[in-house]
């Protein structure tokens, strides 16, 4: 316990645990409507917020946000123009903004890189108090909406026509649902990275969809997945003197396939048995 007294230790382990409950919540979602890349999509559009936050010389912060709130919208909008074929606004939205991002840096200072670096793979000292405060407030936000509207999204989740004919504004939900995990990853983006942040919101959901057994503990043990993940990562981070976001990334590597392999040996032993009777 003696990391808490280092001051930048503390701020990242908050930032953490508020991590480790928003990440994975969302991450289910994202997995079960096979919208697993648009974590992926909305981190690497980001970059295009911190590289014009960079060129306008402001608060990087507020353009990313705003930014990637944009960009969940059209995300949405490209996904009902193209039903079928809904990859396509992925696509379309990641590499646009690859591409504005190296633009505007190329045009931007020459220190511009550095800051770029460590919204790329994440930096634990870098981590203040007004960004775990965000984390925070976005933390209680979207676990109010997660117990107020459970029973909406689960139903938008699965199908969304019969959310549909049950009077659900499934359009509206579906941007507000785009917003919202776009606003969580721009926050996650400074201790996780941008290329790693989608890992940490999808690898804890898979897991847990893999050990329970109904809709409600999958969303409590990808939580508490994510806690673990998120705690030894960091661990990782300080003492191998490593980026935060692949420490907790390769953690997260290791779970999974732990678990993995723990069922496989799980189900063998019950095959064993079963035919042993």
């Amino acid at each position: 316990m003696f990391l808490f007294q280092y001051g930048f230790m503390f701020r990242a382990f908050l930032a953490a645990l508020g991590i480790s409950v928003i990440a994975p919540m969302l991450g289910v979602f994202l997995v079960i409507r096979r919208q697993s890349l648009m974590a992926d999509t909305l981190s690497h559009i980001s970059l295009a917020g911190v590289a014009l936050g960079l060129f306008l010389h402001i608060n990087s912060s507020l353009t990313t946000f705003f930014v990637v709130i944009l960009a969940a919208i059209l995300l949405e909008y490209l996904r009902m123009l193209y039903k079928t074929y809904s990859e396509v606004a992925t696509a379309i939205l990641m590499s646009g903004g690859l591409a504005l991002a190296l633009v505007l840096t190329s045009h931007g200072k020459v220190d511009a890189s550095m800051n770029i670096q460590q919204y790329l793979f994440g930096s634990i000292v870098t981590i203040d108090w007004l960004q775990v405060k965000v984390l925070m407030i976005l933390f209680v936000i979207l676990l109010a909406a997660f117990l107020l509207f459970k029973r909406q999204m689960y139903v938008l989740t699965f199908d969304e026509a019969t959310a549909f004919v049950d009077g659900l504004p499934v359009k509206w939900m579906s941007i507000a649902f785009n917003v919202g995990t776009g606003i969580a990853v721009a926050v996650m983006i400074p201790i996780a990275g941008a290329l790693l942040v989608s890992a940490i919101m999808i690898l804890p959901a898979a897991i847990g969809m893999r050990i329970g057994k109904s809709f409600t503990s999958v969303i409590f043990l990808s939580m508490f997945i994510g806690m673990i993940g998120m705690i030894l990562g960091l661990y990782a981070s300080f003492y191998l003197d490593a980026p935060s976001g692949a420490s907790i990334t390769l953690v997260f590597i290791l779970l999974f396939l732990g678990s993995n392999l723990v069922r496989m040996i799980w189900i063998g032993l019950l095959r064993k048995l079963s035919n042993s009777e």
